[in-house]
């Protein structure tokens, strides 16, 4: 048994100990035959008869393959893990660093709909208290005082007035390790599925939290089908999503695959493989979401890598493992983690073919994959993160990889303090624009610049303008197109970020030459 540690590692003070975020194991698999299937594009599936709303709204059901809002438009699901609240820590990581808002609004500013947030049930302890925030210069104020759950509370609010969806997802049974099976002699089952009621009835009436994740990574010796009650992950997943729906029948139950079927072995929580024949079952119909979880060689290696025709065996593995699912209409299967430090060239090869088989939005829309990448926190020892270790650089070339996969924001709740409240009918949109050069190395530069709505409702997209005072050239931009004529830059919002709720903000970044020199004076518009 080869195993890889997704250690929790980074840039914080050194007096703060962090512990592992993961483990993950590696064992031998198959390949099978890819399977073409037809599209269909996204909100196509509208209220008949009516002009379709933004997709999104309220609590999710599941048809064959796709995931529906409540108005029955397929929706996809392209977001990002922040782990922390598994860990002893017991709160998302980077908060001593940063204020919660402002990364929540950065993920949205990126293109990321969903935050999946790891928690163990050690967040539900009388005595446990979350450590290592920042409070100085007004970050995290509203946190002051407030116990795990009750910064979850928060967490949720603000990512559901910015436009996300959040996923909980028990990642431990305590904040020491990864468990193989559900329940440990520490915390039994019953500990288990209370917990998940808890939160189920916790969240009851808030549609932002759209579904629990039930258990990470279920591995060996946990089986699929196999009926014996203590190691039937497949059966455990039935008992507790039951539990769930008994208290909030409107929550997607996320279900994680296993390590081995039949003798077939691959990542831990990515094996699907029994799932067709012995699906999971709930009270409640159209509730089911299947799990995967796929790494790359900075996690573990595993013998598909080094096949011959790699990466084109590559689809052929999916299909085998869980994607099958997707492609026969059996279910709709989320990619849950999936991360690599891109160090190696197998691994970027990698994941430029899970990419194109997860499905393009621009091609397919919403009848596609979802997915959360592992993950927005820098510290994951063997896939790093979306950002650096200042915890606030966007590592614009891990998140590039990830940019045709992306999908839109979700309405907003309009709650939670600010952000994507909306504001009165017919207001003029307003915003400003804030110009950083993040580094300059006399031949040539990185800068970004941050939009904010200034104005009293919601912007639709946005354009910021510019002139340089010397000679620069923009050579390349992200999150943003531009067009330059001489010295005159415009840049226009992507896809993925013009709408930004009020107060909230929108980001975009780009490289240059010659060196920056002195910033320009920014002109911002919006509608």
């Amino acid at each position: 048994m080869f195993r890889s540690l997704r250690r929790a590692l980074g840039v914080v003070a050194a007096a703060l100990l962090l512990p592992l975020a993961g483990v993950h194991v590696a064992q031998a698999a198959g390949t099978a035959s890819t399977a073409g299937v037809a599209r269909t594009a996204a909100g196509a599936a509208g209220v008949a008869g009516a002009t379709a709303a933004v997709p999104g709204a309220g609590y999710w059901h599941t048809s064959g393959r796709q995931i529906l809002d409540a108005a029955g438009q397929p929706v996809r699901i392209a977001g990002i893990n922040w782990f922390g609240f598994e860990t002893a820590n017991y709160v998302v990581h980077g908060l001593w660093s940063r204020d919660y808002k402002s990364m929540i609004d950065q993920m949205k500013s990126l293109g990321y709909n969903t935050i999946r947030l790891p928690y163990s049930d050690d967040i539900f302890k009388s005595g446990t208290v979350p450590n290592s925030i920042d409070f100085s210069n007004g970050k995290n104020t509203d946190l002051q005082g407030l116990n795990s759950l009750q910064i979850m509370d928060k967490l949720v609010a603000y990512a559901g007035q910015d436009g996300l969806k959040v996923i909980l997802d028990r990642h431990r049974p305590d904040a020491s390790a990864q468990s193989a099976l559900w329940y440990t002699a520490a915390v039994p089952e019953s500990t288990w599925i209370a917990n998940l009621r808890a939160l189920a009835t916790r969240y009851a009436g808030q549609s932002t939290v759209i579904g629990i994740d039930l258990h990470n990574e279920p591995h060996d010796p946990a089986c699929w089908g196999c009926g014996d009650v203590a190691t039937d992950w497949r059966l455990a997943a039935q008992r507790a999503g039951n539990a769930v729906l008994s208290v909030n029948p409107d929550l997607l139950i996320f279900v994680e695959g296993v390590q081995t079927y039949n003798g077939v072995s691959g990542w831990w929580g990515g094996n699907l493989m029994g799932a067709g024949q012995y699906p999971v079952q709930l009270s409640v119909p159209n509730r089911v979401v299947y799990s995967a979880h796929d790494y790359a060689t900075s996690v573990a290696q595993q013998p598909w890598f080094s096949d011959p025709t790699f990466p084109a065996n590559m689809p052929g593995v999916w299909d085998k493992y869980w994607g099958y699912l997707f492609q026969q209409n059996i279910a709709p299967v989320w990619v849950g983690e999936f991360g690599t430090t891109l160090a190696s060239t197998v691994d970027q090869k990698w994941l430029t073919a899970l990419v194109s088989y997860l499905r393009p939005t621009s091609t397919y829309g919403a009848d596609s994959f979802s997915w959360t990448f592992w993950s927005w926190n820098p510290n994951s020892g063997d896939t790093g993160g979306i950002l650096k270790d200042d915890w606030q650089t966007v590592d614009t070339v891990k998140d590039g990889y990830l940019a045709s996969i992306k999908a839109p924001a979700f309405p907003g709740t309009g709650t939670g303090g600010g952000g994507d409240g909306g504001g009165g009918g017919g207001s003029t949109a307003a915003c400003a624009a804030t110009y950083t050069t993040t580094s300059d190395w006399g031949s040539g530069f990185n800068a970004s610049v941050t939009v904010t709505n200034t104005g009293a409702s919601a912007l639709k997209s946005w354009q910021v303008k510019w002139t340089w005072p010397g000679s620069q050239q923009i050579t390349n931009m992200w999150n943003a197109t531009y067009t330059q004529t001489g010295a005159s830059v415009t840049a226009v919002n992507a896809d993925h970020n013009g709408a930004v709720g009020v107060g909230s903000s929108a980001s975009f970044g780009f490289g240059g030459a010659p060196g920056g020199g002195t910033a320009p004076a920014l002109t911002c518009t919006a509608t």
